[in-house]
């Protein structure tokens, strides 16, 4: 029999039925219905407006601010006319959550009167406060000032909730001196890199018509579902995002049962409403199940430009979030909230492309006789080589450092996986002689009612943090909780860079008189030589990989936070962002301020947790057991038995062990040096694994005390009830 606590929440939990929602209606009914669209701006706004908000849109010119008013009253009169009284100005701080600033509509008039009012004014700039949200030192306390400022390219939307309706308009949130405060700013630069640089690219193979280019991405979502019965139980899944305490149950994942497995029902109503929700938001959800680890699941959606998939990304956060907590669950988008299970991470799913020439990482059915492919492909691998270790630097986390490495997400050595098909082009290319391109076959199943269908050419490997995956390329290593922002701005801008590379070396040989396929042979003969030892299509777990990837090929292992996030401090770094007008380097080096802290911060926040339960919450749950304990084998003696006391003993030792140990931890808490690199290392060295020996102490506990005296839910009930 559990505790008291545990029994009561179990109960709770039994009692708990699928949450009333309506039925789904029907896509076409609902889809974009709370969106600002381009046809309904076509709609309300006059001719010669909405052609020039859609050239802004489409082709990236200067919004004129002419416009501005026209497009702010069609807004408000739509929005209003749904419900809305307030509207929002949502931006993206370096926090990976949404901030938003609500302001109402209303303008009172001196006759006692109160009307609705939104200027164009109104629309393209608000003012929050700019030093309340992490800046790393570019803004001072007392220099407040910050603008958000309204990004065209991403359309407004209507956010609902029970208390009301806000019009929501994504904006850009920068400094009073210019510099980037939000992940936005840096996205939409780096879209601008890519197309600058891509253009200069087709130019050179021939191409004419070009339109403007920009990067795409499509991010798989996964999450874990934990009744909030049990979340009430649980302090450190509360603050923290993962359980700093809990034994493995006797059955975990090891089944592989859950994976693609039937959905629970409360579960399935619950990713239904999810994904009502989303289709008003235009958000295009388009897959869900179960994921590998017991109450882990996920969400994603088709492929957009990186802009938009952006917001939308942070859309589908906030409703996994809210919609949860109305059916009785709290997602947890840790990237480890359960140690020994899966945790969950993000992929995400990046290529480039444009209107005219397509997706430019498509290979065809014959790779090798496609050079523009080959051209746009050797320069990521190019630039995934040369910047690797920032790759690693942007899914730098302190919840991101627990899955990394382990078996359900790729190692922190940074490699690109081809597959077979591509692999033997560019080794072919290496050689000098670029003759043919595998096919995949057909797959001959052996049953004569089943279809044939086309094979891959090539395999998939989930072990490879960054790996081709027909059209595009898969980044698995960016975490659950984390802004899809940052590291698709670093794709986008080292691509940029080596697309500008390519562009050189084009130039410079056709100007020596080389025909472009002679001069684009060169060129990706030259990358492969150069940048061949990034790519790797074998176990990407193995310590094998590990030592040739770093003693062999020169590639780093950047383990932890503490060892990645330095790296946005090198001048060759700085010198990237500041050639590609990305970010500046005051701007980049507020980041790395930005996220040392986040990650002190949230290790030092775990400590305390984890001082606090052990000495308030499990201590005396353990001495209490054991003076029952104790009482029952005095009794036993009392009446002439015998009794063993090696349990007894057993526990109090590791009660024992449970405070000297809590002394130490916090005695390595007090003891932090000076300095952002000096406090991540003693962090990721020295409170980390004081830390895990804690744990281990209450691990063992749980395993040993009476399960009606242990006060926290464990691993079993929050894995699998529901």
């Amino acid at each position: 029999m559990p505790s008291a606590e545990r029994f009561a929440a179990l109960q709770t939990i039994q009692r708990r039925k699928p949450a009333a929602v309506q039925a789904p209606s029907a896509l076409s009914d609902i889809w974009a219905s709370d969106v600002f669209t381009l046809d309904r701006m076509k709609e309300a706004l006059p001719r010669s407006v909405f052609k020039s908000i859609q050239a802004t849109i489409r082709e990236g010119g200067r919004l004129d601010p002419s416009v501005a008013d026209a497009v702010a009253g069609a807004m408000k009169d739509w929005a209003t006319s749904r419900g809305a009284l307030y509207y929002a100005h949502v931006f993206y701080p370096l926090t990976n959550l949404t901030a938003e600033k609500h302001d109402g509509f209303i303008v009172p008039k001196g006759d006692g009167r109160a009307i609705t009012e939104f200027t164009g004014k109104l629309l393209v700039q608000g003012e929050p406060d700019g030093s309340s949200f992490p800046n790393g030192g570019l803004r001072s306390t007392f220099e407040a000032r910050g603008y958000t400022a309204w990004d065209v390219t991403s359309p407004a939307w209507l956010m609902r909730t029970p208390n009301g309706v806000t019009l929501c308009i994504p904006t850009v949130f920068v400094s009073w001196t210019g510099e980037a405060l939000d992940k936005k700013t840096p996205l939409l630069r780096s879209n601008a890199a890519v197309n600058a640089q891509a253009r200069r690219v087709l130019k050179l193979l021939g191409e004419k018509e070009i339109a403007p280019i920009n990067s795409s991405c499509g991010a798989e979502q996964e999450y874990f579902l934990v009744d909030n019965a049990f979340m009430a139980l649980r302090p450190d899944l509360q603050l923290s995002g993962r359980s700093l305490f809990g034994a493995p149950p006797a059955k975990g994942q090891q089944f592989d049962d859950h994976y693609f497995g039937a959905i629970p029902e409360r579960v399935q109503v619950f990713m239904q409403d999810v994904e009502d929700q989303l289709y008003r938001l235009g958000v295009p959800a388009k897959t869900r199940h179960n994921e590998v680890a017991p109450g882990q699941f996920e969400i994603a959606p088709v492929h957009e430009a990186a802009n938009v998939a952006t917001d939308h990304q942070q859309l589908i956060m906030t409703v996994l979030k809210s919609t949860a907590k109305r059916h009785g669950f709290t997602c947890l988008l840790h990237e480890k909230p359960f140690a020994g299970v899966n945790g969950s991470g993000k992929h995400v799913n990046w290529s480039i492309g444009n209107s005219t020439q397509g997706n430019l990482l498509d290979p065809g059915k014959t790779p090798h006789e496609n050079m523009q492919f080959l051209l746009f492909c050797g320069a990521v691998i190019r630039g995934v080589h040369q910047y690797g270790p920032l790759m690693r630097a942007a899914i730098a986390t302190a919840s991101n450092d627990h899955r990394l490495g382990a078996n359900e997400a790729p190692p922190a050595i940074i490699s690109v996986y081809l597959g077979s098909q591509l692999e033997d082009v560019f080794n072919q290319i290496k050689a000098g002689q670029l003759k043919s391109s595998t096919s995949g076959g057909l797959m001959q199943l052996g049953v004569d009612s089943l279809p044939e269908f086309p094979k891959d050419a090539g395999d998939r490997n989930r072990t490879s943090p960054f790996a081709f995956t027909g059209n595009r390329f898969e980044f698995r290593a960016v975490g659950s909780g984390q802004s899809v922002a940052g590291p698709l701005v670093v794709l986008n801008t080292v691509l940029a860079d080596a697309l500008s590379w390519v562009a050189d070396q084009l130039e410079a040989r056709l100007a020596k008189g080389e025909r472009i396929e002679q001069a684009s042979f060169g060129v990706l003969q030259q990358i492969t030589q150069e940048n061949g030892a990034v790519i790797f299509g074998g176990d990407g777990y193995s310590s094998a990989w590990h030592e040739m990837a770093v003693k062999e090929r020169g590639l780093e292992n950047l383990r932890t936070s503490a060892d990645a996030l330095p790296v946005l401090q090198r001048d060759a770094i700085r010198d990237l962002f500041t050639r590609q007008n990305v970010l500046s380097p005051v701007e980049l080096e507020s980041r790395f301020e930005v996220y040392a802290e986040q990650y002190i911060l949230a290790i030092e926040v775990e400590v305390r947790l984890a001082l606090r339960i052990a000495r308030t919450v499990i201590y005396p749950a353990v001495s209490a057991y054991l003076g029952e304990l104790a009482g029952s084998l005095q009794e036993q003696e009392a009446i002439g038995l015998q009794p063993s006391k090696a349990i007894a003993q057993q526990i109090a030792g590791l009660n024992q062990q449970l405070v000297d140990r809590a002394n130490a931890l916090e005695a390595a808490l007090g003891s932090a040096p000076h300095g952002a690199e000096a406090h991540m290392r003693h962090c990721a060295d020295q409170l980390m694994p004081l830390m895990g020996e804690l744990r281990a102490a209450a691990d063992a506990l749980e395993a040993l005390v009476d399960d009606a005296a242990w006060p926290l839910p464990t691993y079993q009930e929050m894995l699998f009830v529901r």
